[in-house]
């Protein structure tokens, strides 16, 4: 039996949501028109018909959140990253990241109200429609709550990106935003430094790439190479080894890399099917493969990232070293 369901709730019971939670009803734009949400306009009692151009204009930042061509280059040109679900909108403003509006259906607004009204309280409008109209406007059933446009973060330099870094992961031209985003969170949760990518790569605030990290963009410092692969040698005069994660005839096992590692390392991971550059792998000091059983040759390329990046980890109590390597690095200071 299909579970019933839930009833939108009224304009009236959003506005008593939101002043019990101290937001500005002024914040609050509600979505007319078709389930492509065209008619903008903000016609809840004591609305301002007026908002309707300036409404409409705001719904542009959500339109077509499918078309990857399109979300790419309008993103980019218009300094904007859309934050889905509740995590990743909450990450995204924990990590002081500015919204230019919020968009999402009036019953995912009585769950987000408490974060929309509490320590990270803006005076970003707030549009809110029906699932349908919601639905219409991004072109896909949006299931995970709500919708942020953000502001893009001024990028951060190479220098200061790897600043303090220990373990660096280095990223050539993987395009491909799953992937990316996956290198990130396990980047992240493996004591990884910094990211840093080639000018190839995908956008890692791209929305999938953002969702597929759960977020852990916000969190890990990462910064584009503007020269590759000659920017690599940027991170060999602030004394880090590049290490390529690549087969080669003289690869060395990870394990017994990770046994005696430097005390700062770079590690360049390829594209999946050709691998590294031979350019890039030129640039590098040392390659490194992970041993492979039943005829594959290689792992995915966020999956080859976790797996170095967990040998590699730093831990700071050699006591709590697992036995990958025969002596896990660790700080001594």
């Amino acid at each position: 039996m299909n579970t019933p369901k839930t009833p939108e709730p009224s304009d009236e019971a959003v506005i008593a949501v939101a002043k019990q939670h101290g937001i500005d009803c002024d914040r609050l734009r509600f979505i007319t028109g078709g389930e492509g949400g065209d008619g903008g306009s903000d016609e809840r009692p004591g609305g301002n018909a007026s908002l309707r151009s300036s409404t409409a204009a705001l719904l542009t930042d959500y339109r077509d959140l499918t078309d990857v061509r399109l979300r790419s280059s309008m993103e980019a040109a218009h300094g904007l990253y859309i934050a889905e679900s509740t995590k990743i909108i909450t990450r995204a403003l924990a990590a002081g990241h500015i919204p230019r509006s919020f968009f999402m259906s009036r019953l995912w607004f009585l769950r987000l109200a408490e974060t929309l009204g509490g320590a990270w309280a803006s005076a970003a409008p707030i549009l809110l429609g029906t699932e349908a109209q919601v639905d219409g406007v991004v072109r896909y059933h949006l299931h995970r709550g709500g919708l942020a446009s953000m502001q893009r973060p001024a990028p951060l330099s190479v220098a200061a990106a790897v600043d303090g870094a220990h373990r660096v992961v280095v990223v050539e031209d993987v395009v491909d935003h799953t992937n990316l985003g996956a290198i990130f969170r396990s980047a992240a949760g493996l004591g990884v430094d910094a990211i840093l990518l080639s000018p190839s790569c995908a956008d890692p605030l791209y929305r999938r790439s953002i969702r597929v990290s759960m977020g852990t963009v916000f969190q890990v410092p990462w910064a584009r190479l503007s020269a590759w692969p000659k920017g690599l040698r940027v991170l060999k005069e602030d004394g880090f080894t590049i290490a390529a994660l690549a087969l080669e005839d003289d690869s060395v096992p990870l394990r017994e890399f990770a046994a005696d590692a430097p005390d700062r390392v770079a590690m360049v991971m390829g594209t999946e099917g050709d691998g590294l550059k031979r350019a890039t792998l030129a640039e590098t000091d040392t390659a490194v493969l992970i041993p492979m059983t039943h005829g594959v040759d290689s792992l995915n390329v966020a999956a080859a990232t976790a797996v170095a990046s967990y040998a590699l980890q730093i831990v700071e109590d050699p006591a709590d070293a697992d036995g990958f390597g025969s002596g896990v690095p660790h700080r001594t200071s």
